[in-house]
């Protein structure tokens, strides 16, 4: 006798086999796809809001932004709770040899986050995995004209980010929110810093540790522009250095460009440096501002911050 579908009961048998397997297999398929759903969700939110989802258990989010048209790469860290916070922008020094490895200086941005910063480390052009030529690569042994338009672009890098992180307060307080802003570099990254600070009023307090101490003696052009560059800077500053750098000339004339154009300003000049390793072979007192040395001056740092960020 055929069913009320016109099937014999054996045909029919084999018809709910045949459904019950399929019924299985597009039940395991939706299954095992839902992890990925949930990293294209997680994915699409990380393109949406600037951070990625592969740093949320880190300590910090790599961020990519676009310097008209160079993409690049940093590393911002964020207190616990919800703000708003301060923001200090770290800028590194020249990492000859290294320049493509991701460097996220956590122990600058671990001792600036334990105490309330949020923290920015832009990797500028050439460096991690930002667009660009290395340093070297674009500048080569010049120190004049091609080494300042160099700094120059650097700044614009530094800049964008901190437009970048503000776009993305804007539309996220409960993520990025943040009050003051001081930049601070160190070497190469101090004279980024300077160079920055003078060309837009977006910063409270500068610091800049040893930068332009290790190019000093060999450019007169460097002589010439960056402290004209630090009498538009119209921040409170700290120079920092140490005695056996290569030279304190850099942070002394800096400073005194910045109090001779009517800003708060304070130098400070560490004893001899002893590094525990010096890899490059440069001058020990410029190492003092690598994790070697962070003990001796996080102090005055971090009491500076107070005094002008809180």
């Amino acid at each position: 006798m055929r069913g009320i579908l016109g099937l014999d009961h054996q045909s029919g048998a084999t018809i709910r086999r045949v459904s019950g397997r399929i019924t299985r297999l597009i039940m395991l398929c939706l299954i095992c796809s839902f992890p990925l759903m949930q990293v294209i969700r997680a994915s699409t939110a990380s393109a949406g809001s600037g951070y990625p989802a592969s740093q949320a258990d880190s300590d910090y989010s790599t961020i990519f932004y676009n310097n008209r048209d160079l993409k690049i790469e940093a590393y911002f860290y964020k207190p616990e709770g919800a703000g708003p916070f301060p923001l200090v922008v770290y800028n590194h020094g020249s990492r000859a040899g290294r320049e493509r490895q991701e460097v996220p200086f956590r122990y600058v941005a671990d001792v600036l986050k334990a105490s309330g910063y949020a923290v920015l480390v832009p990797e500028r052009r050439g460096y991690g995995k930002s667009d660009g030529q290395t340093f070297t690569e674009e500048v080569g042994n010049d120190v004049a004209s091609k080494m300042m338009r160099r700094f120059r672009e650097e700044a614009s890098d530094v800049l964008a980010g901190l437009d970048h992180v503000r776009q993305f307060h804007s539309i996220d307080p409960a993520r990025v929110a943040i009050t003051h802003v001081a930049i601070m570099g160190w070497s190469h990254g101090g004279v980024v810093s300077i160079i920055a600070a003078s060309e837009r009023r977006d910063f409270t307090a500068l610091v800049d540790q040893a930068g332009g101490a290790l190019t000093w003696s060999r450019s007169p052009t460097l002589r010439t522009e960056l402290p004209a560059a630090a009498r538009k800077v119209g921040i409170a500053a700290l120079c920092m250095g140490a005695q056996n750098d290569a030279t304190t000339d850099a942070v002394k004339e800096v400073g005194d460009a910045i109090k001779s154009a009517g800003s708060w300003e304070k130098t400070i000049i560490y004893p001899p440096f002893t590094p525990t390793t010096n890899p490059g072979n440069i001058a020990p007192g410029h190492l003092i501002f690598s994790s070697q040395g962070i003990s001796i001056w996080q102090s005055d740092l971090l009491s500076f911050l107070r005094s002008r960020l809180n």
